[in-house]
């Protein structure tokens, strides 16, 4: 095991029972060396962009897929070789997607039959290795582990944690899951892309379950930390020295400190932007249900964001979650000098809320 990867003795339970007999010893041999020949890459959004980008720039030969043919300069800039037809990812060894919701990656892996066109599950052959780094469901984790086992290929979730800024810095924390020969094929890539993997198991749900509940938590500290910085400010206090001391002291994690002088400095611009967080609680909260768990702060984050997003903040950041709580303490506009903030710029419709 290299020195990034660390090694968990977490227990889940299974979702996918038939799949992981069917591949316990992964898409090929044990003995089998890793990838060599050309990558494919599907998801290419600010994210997939940063972590293509820096494949390519480890030397790694990189198929972008993509729908849209005006996206292609900008790839191949990067060093990659942008198409617009998925059967060109079909002859590589590993694919990974970086895919917004559960709905894109089905359509990727299982292709859509209307227009004819195939997914990786039927074009990819057998043996090659689907690497899944997008936020998605158990559900949709377990549904496509089977159906690449049913066509002899693995499948490897590898949710990350960090924002757009980490992926292009190899800074992305990568929880990794799936048959453990399939792992250590895609090891020298996920060492390419971050900074620490965490493999916590065969069974590829658990690395999902893992991303959702870690991002739940993320979301909870971000609507704590804007209630905080309203009350301070309803009494026309500095909450500077306020977060100085709590992120110095008890509060002094990563999510706590960068997020704490985000919300202070009323930045706002994506980042991850309020839908997408969104989609990702529902997520949380559907699995808390379906374990028969209340998750009652989860609730209120939830319905702030549903706030957020119908006031017009859907391109924002989830650091929004501050402008939210401030505006539900009835401060209505910035507090901060206006050089130090980047949130109208971001969404114009929001120009006018400034004061």
């Amino acid at each position: 095991m290299s020195k990034n990867q660390t090694s968990s003795r977490l227990d889940f339970p299974r979702a996918s029972e038939t799949a992981t007999r069917e591949r316990q010893n992964g898409s090929g041999s044990n003995s089998r060396p890793p990838a060599q020949g050309e990558i494919g890459f599907v998801g290419l959004g600010q994210m997939g962009t940063a972590m293509a980008a820096n494949l390519a720039s480890a030397g790694r030969r990189v198929i972008a897929y993509v729908r849209r043919p005006e996206q292609q300069g900008k790839l191949a800039a990067l060093g990659l070789k942008p198409t617009t037809n998925i059967a060109d990812l079909f002859d590589c060894e590993i694919v990974i997607s970086m895919l917004p919701d559960d709905a894109a990656v089905r359509e990727i892996v299982l292709g859509r039959e209307a227009v004819g066109r195939d997914g990786l599950a039927q074009g990819l052959r057998p043996g090659a290795i689907h690497l899944s780094m997008s936020t998605i469901s158990t559900a949709a984790a377990s549904e496509l582990a089977s159906e690449h086992a049913l066509n002899s290929q693995g499948y490897v979730a590898a949710p990350v944690f960090g924002n757009p800024d980490a992926a292009k810095a190899r800074q992305l924390y990568i929880v990794a899951a799936g048959a453990p020969a399939d792992v250590e094929r895609c090891r020298p890539f996920l060492d390419d892309l971050g900074q620490r993997t965490f493999v916590v198991g065969n069974d590829p749900t658990q690395a999902n379950l893992i991303k959702l509940l870690g991002n739940m938590m993320t979301a909870t500290a971000l609507e704590m930390l804007g209630e905080i910085v309203a009350v301070f400010r309803k009494r026309n206090l500095d909450a500077a020295p306020f977060l100085d001391i709590l992120t110095s002291t008890m509060f002094g994690g990563r999510a706590h400190k960068i997020y704490s002088a985000k919300i202070l400095a009323e930045r706002y611009a994506p980042g991850f932007r309020l839908p997408l967080a969104l989609k990702d609680v529902r997520l949380a909260l559907a699995e808390a249900d379906s374990a028969g768990v209340p998750m009652p702060s989860v609730e209120v984050v939830r319905d702030r964001m549903t706030t957020g997003i119908a006031h017009g903040y859907g391109n924002l950041d989830w650091t929004a979650l501050g402008l939210i709580a401030a505006e539900e303490a009835g401060l209505h506009g910035p507090q901060q000098p206006a050089a130090t903030k980047d949130w109208p710029a971001a969404n114009p419709a929001l120009a006018g809320k400034a004061s």
